[in-house]
Protein backbone atom coordinates (compact mmCIF):
# COMPACT_ATOMS: atom_id res chain seq x y z
CA UNK A 1 0.00 0.00 0.00
CA UNK A 2 3.11 2.37 0.56
CA UNK A 3 4.37 1.50 -2.65
CA UNK A 4 1.06 2.48 -4.34
CA UNK A 5 1.16 6.40 -2.39
CA UNK A 6 4.32 6.52 -3.57
CA UNK A 7 3.86 5.70 -7.15
CA UNK A 8 0.58 7.68 -7.46
CA UNK A 9 1.86 10.97 -6.51
CA UNK A 10 -0.46 14.18 -7.30
CA UNK A 11 0.84 16.47 -9.95
CA UNK A 12 2.44 19.67 -7.93
CA UNK A 13 1.61 21.68 -11.16
CA UNK A 14 -0.43 22.36 -14.18
CA UNK A 15 0.71 20.55 -17.40
CA UNK A 16 1.06 24.14 -18.69
CA UNK A 17 3.76 25.42 -16.46
CA UNK A 18 6.29 22.62 -18.02
CA UNK A 19 5.17 23.76 -21.65
CA UNK A 20 8.20 24.12 -24.14
CA UNK A 21 9.03 27.85 -24.56
CA UNK A 22 8.77 27.55 -28.11
CA UNK A 23 5.37 26.41 -27.86
CA UNK A 24 4.74 29.39 -24.53
CA UNK A 25 5.62 31.65 -27.21
CA UNK A 26 3.80 30.84 -30.16
CA UNK A 27 0.68 31.06 -27.41
CA UNK A 28 1.43 34.65 -26.78
CA UNK A 29 1.89 35.34 -30.01
CA UNK A 30 -1.59 35.18 -30.80
CA UNK A 31 -2.46 37.06 -27.38
CA UNK A 32 -3.55 41.24 -28.00
CA UNK A 33 -1.19 43.09 -25.96
CA UNK A 34 -3.98 43.22 -22.73
CA UNK A 35 -4.24 39.57 -22.93
CA UNK A 36 -0.67 39.42 -22.93
CA UNK A 37 -0.24 41.84 -19.86
CA UNK A 38 -2.94 39.56 -17.89
CA UNK A 39 -1.33 35.93 -18.11
CA UNK A 40 2.61 37.76 -17.63
CA UNK A 41 0.88 37.91 -13.73
CA UNK A 42 0.71 34.17 -13.99
CA UNK A 43 3.79 33.14 -12.57
CA UNK A 44 8.04 34.46 -12.99
CA UNK A 45 8.05 32.08 -16.15
CA UNK A 46 5.62 34.20 -17.76
CA UNK A 47 6.25 37.26 -16.99
CA UNK A 48 9.88 36.50 -18.59
CA UNK A 49 8.19 35.13 -21.64
CA UNK A 50 6.20 38.47 -21.74
CA UNK A 51 9.60 40.17 -22.70
CA UNK A 52 10.62 37.56 -25.63
CA UNK A 53 12.07 40.10 -28.38
CA UNK A 54 10.05 37.13 -30.75
CA UNK A 55 6.71 38.37 -29.82
CA UNK A 56 7.26 42.28 -30.43
CA UNK A 57 9.38 42.20 -33.46
CA UNK A 58 6.38 42.89 -35.81
CA UNK A 59 4.18 45.74 -35.15
CA UNK A 60 0.90 46.90 -36.97
CA UNK A 61 -0.86 49.88 -35.31
CA UNK A 62 -3.90 51.14 -36.40
CA UNK A 63 -5.28 54.37 -35.71
CA UNK A 64 -9.02 55.22 -36.54
CA UNK A 65 -10.25 58.60 -39.07
CA UNK A 66 -13.38 58.34 -37.02
CA UNK A 67 -14.05 59.81 -33.60
CA UNK A 68 -14.97 56.96 -31.47
CA UNK A 69 -14.54 56.09 -27.60
CA UNK A 70 -14.05 52.43 -28.63
CA UNK A 71 -10.70 53.33 -31.05
CA UNK A 72 -9.71 56.30 -28.16
CA UNK A 73 -6.88 54.23 -26.32
CA UNK A 74 -5.23 53.37 -29.76
CA UNK A 75 -3.17 57.11 -29.43
CA UNK A 76 -2.02 56.05 -25.75
CA UNK A 77 -1.51 51.96 -26.33
CA UNK A 78 0.66 52.95 -29.42
CA UNK A 79 2.89 54.91 -27.06
CA UNK A 80 2.78 52.39 -24.37
CA UNK A 81 3.97 49.84 -26.71
CA UNK A 82 7.02 51.89 -28.01
CA UNK A 83 8.47 52.66 -24.58
CA UNK A 84 8.29 49.39 -23.07
CA UNK A 85 8.76 46.91 -26.43
CA UNK A 86 10.00 49.62 -29.55
CA UNK A 87 13.46 48.38 -28.60
CA UNK A 88 12.63 44.50 -29.75
CA UNK A 89 11.36 45.96 -33.08
CA UNK A 90 12.10 45.08 -36.43
CA UNK A 91 9.20 45.75 -38.69
CA UNK A 92 6.95 48.82 -38.27
CA UNK A 93 3.39 48.99 -39.84
CA UNK A 94 1.52 51.97 -39.32
CA UNK A 95 -2.21 52.75 -40.61
CA UNK A 96 -4.28 55.76 -40.67
CA UNK A 97 -7.94 55.26 -41.57
CA UNK A 98 -9.42 58.33 -43.74
CA UNK A 99 -9.48 60.97 -41.00
CA UNK A 100 -12.57 62.96 -40.98
CA UNK A 101 -11.39 66.15 -39.44
CA UNK A 102 -8.54 67.92 -38.38
CA UNK A 103 -9.14 67.47 -34.73
CA UNK A 104 -7.81 63.95 -35.63
CA UNK A 105 -4.92 64.55 -37.81
CA UNK A 106 -3.39 66.68 -35.12
CA UNK A 107 -4.06 64.10 -32.80
CA UNK A 108 -2.45 61.11 -35.22
CA UNK A 109 0.30 64.17 -35.60
CA UNK A 110 1.04 64.49 -32.00
CA UNK A 111 1.25 60.86 -31.20
CA UNK A 112 3.33 59.79 -34.26
CA UNK A 113 5.54 62.92 -33.18
CA UNK A 114 5.87 60.98 -29.56
CA UNK A 115 6.24 57.57 -30.78
CA UNK A 116 8.72 58.74 -33.58
CA UNK A 117 10.98 60.07 -31.45
CA UNK A 118 10.72 57.47 -28.49
CA UNK A 119 11.47 54.98 -31.21
CA UNK A 120 14.29 56.62 -32.27
CA UNK A 121 15.83 57.06 -28.87
CA UNK A 122 15.53 53.10 -28.09
CA UNK A 123 15.05 51.24 -31.30
CA UNK A 124 18.34 50.45 -33.62
CA UNK A 125 17.25 47.48 -35.26
CA UNK A 126 14.09 48.15 -37.40
CA UNK A 127 14.38 46.77 -40.82
CA UNK A 128 11.00 47.91 -42.54
CA UNK A 129 8.60 51.08 -42.43
CA UNK A 130 4.88 51.02 -43.84
CA UNK A 131 2.99 54.36 -43.50
CA UNK A 132 0.22 53.95 -46.14
CA UNK A 133 -2.51 56.10 -47.12
CA UNK A 134 -1.89 59.46 -45.68
CA UNK A 135 -2.92 61.14 -48.12
CA UNK A 136 -1.46 64.78 -46.68
CA UNK A 137 -3.09 66.75 -49.50
CA UNK A 138 -6.46 66.43 -48.15
CA UNK A 139 -8.27 69.21 -46.76
CA UNK A 140 -7.89 68.21 -43.43
CA UNK A 141 -4.35 68.31 -43.01
CA UNK A 142 -3.56 71.95 -42.06
CA UNK A 143 -0.40 73.23 -43.31
CA UNK A 144 1.16 73.40 -39.96
CA UNK A 145 0.04 69.69 -38.84
CA UNK A 146 1.56 68.26 -42.63
CA UNK A 147 5.01 70.61 -41.51
CA UNK A 148 5.11 69.10 -38.36
CA UNK A 149 4.61 65.56 -39.24
CA UNK A 150 6.95 65.94 -42.26
CA UNK A 151 9.58 67.28 -39.80
CA UNK A 152 8.78 64.24 -37.26
CA UNK A 153 9.21 61.28 -40.11
CA UNK A 154 12.22 62.95 -41.99
CA UNK A 155 14.05 63.51 -38.34
CA UNK A 156 13.34 59.59 -37.88
CA UNK A 157 14.51 58.42 -40.96
CA UNK A 158 17.57 60.34 -40.49
CA UNK A 159 18.14 57.90 -37.36
CA UNK A 160 17.25 54.81 -39.19
CA UNK A 161 18.65 55.53 -42.74
CA UNK A 162 21.56 53.07 -41.59
CA UNK A 163 19.57 50.37 -40.97
CA UNK A 164 15.88 50.87 -42.87
CA UNK A 165 16.04 47.95 -45.51
CA UNK A 166 12.27 48.55 -46.20
CA UNK A 167 10.33 51.71 -46.89
CA UNK A 168 6.82 52.03 -48.20
CA UNK A 169 5.30 55.71 -48.46
CA UNK A 170 2.27 54.58 -50.74
CA UNK A 171 -0.25 56.99 -50.97
CA UNK A 172 1.46 59.90 -48.97
CA UNK A 173 0.57 62.41 -51.89
CA UNK A 174 3.28 64.99 -50.98
CA UNK A 175 4.62 67.67 -53.14
CA UNK A 176 7.70 67.65 -55.28
CA UNK A 177 9.81 69.03 -52.41
CA UNK A 178 8.40 67.58 -49.86
CA UNK A 179 8.86 64.41 -50.94
CA UNK A 180 12.85 64.73 -51.75
CA UNK A 181 13.20 66.24 -48.42
CA UNK A 182 11.59 63.09 -46.97
CA UNK A 183 13.71 60.52 -48.95
CA UNK A 184 17.22 62.72 -48.55
CA UNK A 185 16.63 61.90 -44.94
CA UNK A 186 17.67 58.24 -45.95
CA UNK A 187 21.00 59.48 -46.47
CA UNK A 188 21.74 62.01 -43.99
CA UNK A 189 24.13 59.61 -42.43
CA UNK A 190 25.68 58.53 -45.13
CA UNK A 191 25.97 59.89 -49.28
CA UNK A 192 23.75 56.91 -50.16
CA UNK A 193 20.84 54.82 -48.63
CA UNK A 194 21.27 51.07 -48.22
CA UNK A 195 17.45 51.16 -48.54
CA UNK A 196 16.72 47.98 -51.22
CA UNK A 197 12.83 48.01 -51.32
CA UNK A 198 11.28 51.16 -51.65
CA UNK A 199 7.73 51.83 -52.48
CA UNK A 200 6.78 55.83 -53.64
CA UNK A 201 3.37 54.73 -55.56
CA UNK A 202 1.21 57.98 -55.27
CA UNK A 203 3.91 59.34 -53.31
CA UNK A 204 3.75 62.03 -54.74
CA UNK A 205 0.17 64.23 -55.74
CA UNK A 206 -1.53 64.06 -58.75
CA UNK A 207 -1.34 66.32 -61.73
CA UNK A 208 2.70 66.09 -61.08
CA UNK A 209 5.27 66.01 -63.48
CA UNK A 210 7.81 64.77 -61.37
CA UNK A 211 9.80 63.17 -64.09
CA UNK A 212 11.15 66.78 -65.44
CA UNK A 213 12.29 67.36 -61.59
CA UNK A 214 16.03 67.84 -61.71
CA UNK A 215 15.55 67.43 -57.82
CA UNK A 216 13.63 63.80 -57.57
CA UNK A 217 16.62 62.82 -60.30
CA UNK A 218 18.87 63.86 -58.08
CA UNK A 219 16.84 62.88 -55.07
CA UNK A 220 16.91 58.99 -56.62
CA UNK A 221 20.76 58.98 -57.48
CA UNK A 222 21.40 58.47 -53.78
CA UNK A 223 19.59 55.19 -53.81
CA UNK A 224 22.45 52.41 -54.83
CA UNK A 225 21.87 49.06 -53.76
CA UNK A 226 17.59 48.70 -54.57
CA UNK A 227 16.65 45.63 -55.10
CA UNK A 228 12.71 46.63 -55.59
CA UNK A 229 11.02 49.85 -56.55
CA UNK A 230 7.46 50.87 -56.92
CA UNK A 231 6.18 54.31 -58.21
CA UNK A 232 4.26 55.79 -60.54
CA UNK A 233 4.95 56.63 -64.22
CA UNK A 234 4.49 59.97 -63.69
CA UNK A 235 8.09 59.52 -62.06
CA UNK A 236 9.62 57.98 -65.21
CA UNK A 237 11.99 59.55 -67.38
CA UNK A 238 15.51 58.90 -69.29
CA UNK A 239 17.72 60.48 -66.45
CA UNK A 240 15.64 57.98 -64.11
CA UNK A 241 16.61 54.95 -65.81
CA UNK A 242 20.06 55.88 -66.96
CA UNK A 243 20.23 55.91 -62.38
CA UNK A 244 19.03 53.07 -62.22
CA UNK A 245 21.50 51.50 -64.68
CA UNK A 246 24.42 52.95 -63.28
CA UNK A 247 23.49 52.60 -59.41
CA UNK A 248 21.60 49.59 -58.92
CA UNK A 249 22.27 47.18 -62.17
CA UNK A 250 23.80 44.66 -59.65
CA UNK A 251 20.54 44.57 -57.50
CA UNK A 252 17.62 45.76 -59.03
CA UNK A 253 15.11 42.92 -60.20
CA UNK A 254 11.83 44.45 -59.79
CA UNK A 255 10.08 47.34 -60.83
CA UNK A 256 6.30 47.98 -60.63
CA UNK A 257 4.78 50.77 -62.36
CA UNK A 258 1.47 52.79 -61.45
CA UNK A 259 -0.23 54.70 -64.15
CA UNK A 260 -3.34 56.74 -63.73
CA UNK A 261 -5.70 58.76 -65.86
CA UNK A 262 -4.97 61.76 -64.14
CA UNK A 263 -1.35 61.67 -63.69
CA UNK A 264 1.22 63.12 -66.29
CA UNK A 265 1.72 60.03 -68.35
CA UNK A 266 3.07 61.52 -72.05
CA UNK A 267 6.38 62.40 -71.25
CA UNK A 268 8.80 60.19 -74.40
CA UNK A 269 10.87 57.76 -73.07
CA UNK A 270 13.42 56.51 -75.14
CA UNK A 271 13.48 52.58 -76.11
CA UNK A 272 17.39 52.24 -75.37
CA UNK A 273 17.05 54.08 -71.98
CA UNK A 274 15.17 50.66 -71.44
CA UNK A 275 17.05 48.81 -73.51
CA UNK A 276 20.14 49.47 -71.47
CA UNK A 277 18.52 49.43 -68.17
CA UNK A 278 17.36 45.64 -69.06
CA UNK A 279 21.12 44.76 -70.51
CA UNK A 280 23.07 46.18 -67.48
CA UNK A 281 20.79 44.01 -64.58
CA UNK A 282 19.99 40.31 -64.49
CA UNK A 283 16.51 38.86 -65.21
CA UNK A 284 14.57 42.24 -64.14
CA UNK A 285 11.41 42.70 -64.04
CA UNK A 286 8.79 45.21 -64.68
CA UNK A 287 5.47 45.35 -63.79
CA UNK A 288 2.24 47.97 -64.99
CA UNK A 289 -0.78 48.35 -63.62
CA UNK A 290 -2.76 50.94 -65.44
CA UNK A 291 -6.26 52.32 -64.31
CA UNK A 292 -8.30 54.26 -66.90
CA UNK A 293 -5.38 54.64 -69.17
CA UNK A 294 -6.80 52.43 -71.83
CA UNK A 295 -6.44 53.86 -75.32
CA UNK A 296 -4.22 51.68 -77.86
CA UNK A 297 -1.95 55.05 -78.65
CA UNK A 298 -1.13 56.07 -75.03
CA UNK A 299 -0.72 52.47 -73.97
CA UNK A 300 2.22 52.11 -77.64
CA UNK A 301 3.63 55.30 -75.94
CA UNK A 302 4.61 53.53 -72.52
CA UNK A 303 4.54 49.47 -73.26
CA UNK A 304 7.91 50.10 -75.68
CA UNK A 305 9.34 46.73 -77.18
CA UNK A 306 12.43 47.04 -75.40
CA UNK A 307 10.96 46.73 -71.40
CA UNK A 308 11.41 43.16 -70.07
CA UNK A 309 7.18 43.10 -69.04
CA UNK A 310 6.08 40.34 -66.55
CA UNK A 311 3.01 41.75 -65.97
CA UNK A 312 0.02 43.99 -66.95
CA UNK A 313 -3.07 45.41 -65.42
CA UNK A 314 -6.10 47.06 -67.20
CA UNK A 315 -8.45 48.53 -65.08
CA UNK A 316 -10.78 50.90 -66.97
CA UNK A 317 -13.06 51.25 -63.39
CA UNK A 318 -16.87 50.09 -64.86
CA UNK A 319 -16.42 53.09 -67.03
CA UNK A 320 -17.24 52.08 -70.75
CA UNK A 321 -15.96 54.30 -73.87
CA UNK A 322 -15.99 53.52 -77.02
CA UNK A 323 -12.80 55.16 -77.50
CA UNK A 324 -11.55 52.40 -75.50
CA UNK A 325 -11.37 49.44 -78.07
CA UNK A 326 -9.41 46.89 -76.72
CA UNK A 327 -9.01 44.81 -79.75
CA UNK A 328 -5.79 46.61 -81.04
CA UNK A 329 -3.80 45.75 -77.61
CA UNK A 330 -5.06 42.78 -77.49
CA UNK A 331 -3.75 42.05 -80.98
CA UNK A 332 -1.04 43.78 -81.59
CA UNK A 333 0.32 45.35 -78.21
CA UNK A 334 0.49 42.52 -75.56
CA UNK A 335 1.91 40.00 -78.11
CA UNK A 336 5.00 41.87 -78.50
CA UNK A 337 5.72 40.45 -74.86
CA UNK A 338 4.77 37.01 -75.47
CA UNK A 339 7.99 36.09 -74.73
CA UNK A 340 8.36 37.43 -71.19
CA UNK A 341 4.47 38.25 -69.81
CA UNK A 342 3.65 35.62 -66.45
CA UNK A 343 0.24 37.65 -65.45
CA UNK A 344 -2.46 39.44 -67.12
CA UNK A 345 -5.29 40.83 -65.01
CA UNK A 346 -8.05 42.87 -66.90
CA UNK A 347 -11.24 45.10 -65.80
CA UNK A 348 -12.54 46.59 -68.18
CA UNK A 349 -16.73 47.35 -69.47
CA UNK A 350 -16.28 46.33 -73.01
CA UNK A 351 -20.19 46.16 -73.47
CA UNK A 352 -19.64 47.50 -76.59
CA UNK A 353 -17.42 45.17 -78.32
CA UNK A 354 -16.81 41.10 -77.94
CA UNK A 355 -13.60 40.42 -76.92
CA UNK A 356 -13.65 36.90 -76.78
CA UNK A 357 -11.59 35.39 -79.43
CA UNK A 358 -8.75 37.88 -79.14
CA UNK A 359 -8.58 37.15 -75.14
CA UNK A 360 -7.95 33.38 -76.10
CA UNK A 361 -5.38 34.50 -78.89
CA UNK A 362 -3.61 36.09 -76.26
CA UNK A 363 -3.59 33.55 -73.91
CA UNK A 364 -2.32 30.79 -76.21
CA UNK A 365 0.46 33.33 -77.90
CA UNK A 366 2.15 34.00 -74.07
CA UNK A 367 3.33 30.78 -73.52
CA UNK A 368 4.83 31.59 -70.01
CA UNK A 369 1.29 33.13 -68.65
CA UNK A 370 0.62 31.19 -65.46
CA UNK A 371 -1.90 34.04 -63.74
CA UNK A 372 -4.73 35.18 -66.05
CA UNK A 373 -7.93 37.41 -64.53
CA UNK A 374 -10.53 39.28 -66.37
CA UNK A 375 -13.70 40.92 -65.07
CA UNK A 376 -15.59 41.64 -68.65
CA UNK A 377 -17.84 40.80 -70.74
CA UNK A 378 -17.54 37.60 -71.97
CA UNK A 379 -19.48 34.51 -73.10
CA UNK A 380 -19.80 31.51 -70.74
CA UNK A 381 -17.96 29.38 -73.14
CA UNK A 382 -14.91 32.04 -72.84
CA UNK A 383 -14.38 29.62 -70.37
CA UNK A 384 -14.46 26.01 -71.83
CA UNK A 385 -12.11 27.36 -74.16
CA UNK A 386 -9.62 28.21 -72.38
CA UNK A 387 -10.17 25.24 -69.81
CA UNK A 388 -9.74 22.97 -73.51
CA UNK A 389 -6.81 24.61 -74.79
CA UNK A 390 -4.98 24.09 -70.83
CA UNK A 391 -5.98 20.50 -70.91
CA UNK A 392 -4.12 19.87 -74.59
CA UNK A 393 -1.52 21.56 -73.37
CA UNK A 394 -1.52 24.69 -75.30
CA UNK A 395 -1.30 27.13 -72.47
CA UNK A 396 -0.12 26.46 -68.60
CA UNK A 397 -2.35 28.60 -66.78
CA UNK A 398 -1.62 28.00 -62.64
CA UNK A 399 -4.64 30.35 -61.73
CA UNK A 400 -7.73 31.37 -63.86
CA UNK A 401 -10.22 33.74 -62.52
CA UNK A 402 -12.99 35.23 -64.16
CA UNK A 403 -16.29 37.52 -63.94
CA UNK A 404 -18.64 37.78 -66.27
CA UNK A 405 -20.58 40.35 -66.92
CA UNK A 406 -24.05 39.99 -67.64
CA UNK A 407 -27.25 42.85 -68.67
CA UNK A 408 -29.66 40.76 -66.94
CA UNK A 409 -30.46 40.63 -63.16
CA UNK A 410 -30.59 37.01 -63.64
CA UNK A 411 -28.16 35.05 -63.84
CA UNK A 412 -29.25 31.56 -63.53
CA UNK A 413 -28.63 30.52 -67.18
CA UNK A 414 -25.22 31.35 -67.10
CA UNK A 415 -24.73 29.67 -63.74
CA UNK A 416 -26.05 26.47 -65.26
CA UNK A 417 -23.88 26.49 -67.84
CA UNK A 418 -20.74 27.16 -65.76
CA UNK A 419 -21.35 23.99 -63.33
CA UNK A 420 -21.76 21.59 -66.39
CA UNK A 421 -18.50 23.16 -67.59
CA UNK A 422 -16.73 22.61 -63.68
CA UNK A 423 -17.78 19.35 -63.77
CA UNK A 424 -16.84 18.26 -67.55
CA UNK A 425 -13.13 19.63 -66.16
CA UNK A 426 -13.43 18.74 -62.56
CA UNK A 427 -10.21 16.65 -62.78
CA UNK A 428 -8.32 19.38 -64.24
CA UNK A 429 -9.76 22.08 -62.67
CA UNK A 430 -8.87 20.50 -58.96
CA UNK A 431 -5.33 19.11 -60.38
CA UNK A 432 -4.19 22.38 -61.65
CA UNK A 433 -6.05 25.38 -61.51
CA UNK A 434 -6.31 27.75 -58.78
CA UNK A 435 -10.19 28.51 -60.15
CA UNK A 436 -12.79 30.72 -59.87
CA UNK A 437 -15.38 31.56 -61.88
CA UNK A 438 -18.61 33.30 -61.53
CA UNK A 439 -21.51 35.26 -63.22
CA UNK A 440 -22.40 38.93 -62.00
CA UNK A 441 -25.09 41.44 -63.07
CA UNK A 442 -24.07 44.42 -64.25
CA UNK A 443 -26.77 46.83 -63.96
Amino acid sequence: MDEENQLVQPQDQSCWAALPDVCLRRVFWWLGDRDRSRVALVCRKWNQMMYSAELWRYRTITFSGRPSRVHASEYKSAVWYVKRFGHYLEHLEIKFLNPCNVFLTKKFQITMRGLLSCLGKCNDRLKSLSIQHLELDRLVWRNSIRRSFIKSLSSFLKKMGGHLGYLSLKGARLTVEQGCHVLNSLSYLSSESVVSELNIEDFFSHHLAVYSSPQFNRTMAMFRGLASLTLNYNCISDELLENLSENNASTLRTIYIKCHIHDPHRQVIWGMSWAKLARHTTNLKVNFFFERVMKYERLARILLQEIPVRSVSLRSCYFSDPDWPMRPTLLDLLPTFRHTLKKLTFEFNNNHESLDEELHLLILSCRKLFYFKIWAFLDVTFVERILKSQKEGQCALHTLKVRIYTNSYETNEEDRMLREIYRKYRKLIDSELNYFVVAYPMM
